[in-house]
């Protein structure tokens, strides 16, 4: 994979408009047709890198070390987008959060292999894949404002967060019925996600937009273990 190829990709614009980050946008096709196999490259990686941290995650995980991952990824996500500048370390940083996810998530993912349900597992794994395709795929023909669409969803997010930190202590929502929410809302996530990549990436990097695809898999493949497996914990 050549680094270089990582700087922000030139998109079309219709009115002189600038990206999200003041840069003007300028036309250049041939970027904007290699971003997808760019984006979708790094965005595997990004998945493999957080199965190698999922069997190489220690036995014995405890509390303190799940918030340490917890943390380190949220630190590392800001990270990323922080070096868009040197597509090397951004790209660097983006796998090593992989990693850290991979490890962050590994308690969840032996809980289910040592309890018999690693057929949801795998049917989470492979739903998720196919399921990102046919999004992805459906996304090139879709035609509506994914910017107003992205904010709409991002706000929903939100809202499905702070309910779910208030359910922890009023129990108002089913895991059940927030796992559901979780695939709804990031499934919408994908397809705004892919229709950007199409549209050229709105100024973002590869590395960028693969951070998106690769958080929008992570979570609708951690809601599909839980309605697969029928755990609430």
């Amino acid at each position: 994979m050549a680094f270089g190829s990582l700087e922000p990709a030139r998109i079309p614009s219709r009115n002189g408009s600038r990206s999200p980050y003041g840069n003007p946008v300028v036309i250049d096709s041939r970027a904007k047709a290699d971003l997808l196999p760019q984006v979708l490259g790094i965005a595997s990686l990004g998945f493999l890198a957080s199965a190698l941290g999922v069997y190489f995650a220690p036995p014995l995980f405890g509390q303190g070390m799940l918030w340490i991952c917890i943390i380190a990824s949220f630190g590392l996500i800001f990270a990323v987008r922080a070096a868009r500048a040197t597509p090397v370390l951004a790209f660097g940083l983006f796998l090593l959060l992989a990693l850290v996810m991979g490890f962050e998530i590994s308690p969840w993912i032996r809980v289910l292999l040592g309890t018999g349900h690693a057929g949801a597992v795998f049917n989470a794994a492979v739903t998720t894949g196919v399921g990102m395709g046919v999004l992805g795929i459906g996304a090139q023909f879709l035609h509506f404002n994914y910017r107003r669409v992205a904010g709409i969803a991002g706000a929903a997010l939100l809202a499905l967060v702070l309910a779910g930190v208030l359910s922890i202590f009023f129990h108002f929502i089913q895991p059940t019925v927030y796992s559901y929410l979780t695939l709804v809302i990031f499934g919408v996530l994908i397809v705004v996600d892919f229709m950007r990549i199409r549209a050229g990436g709105d100024g973002m990097t590869p590395v960028e937009l693969a951070l998106g695809i690769y958080l929008d898999g992570l979570n609708v493949f951690l809601a599909l273990t839980r309605i697969f497996s029928g755990r609430r914990d």
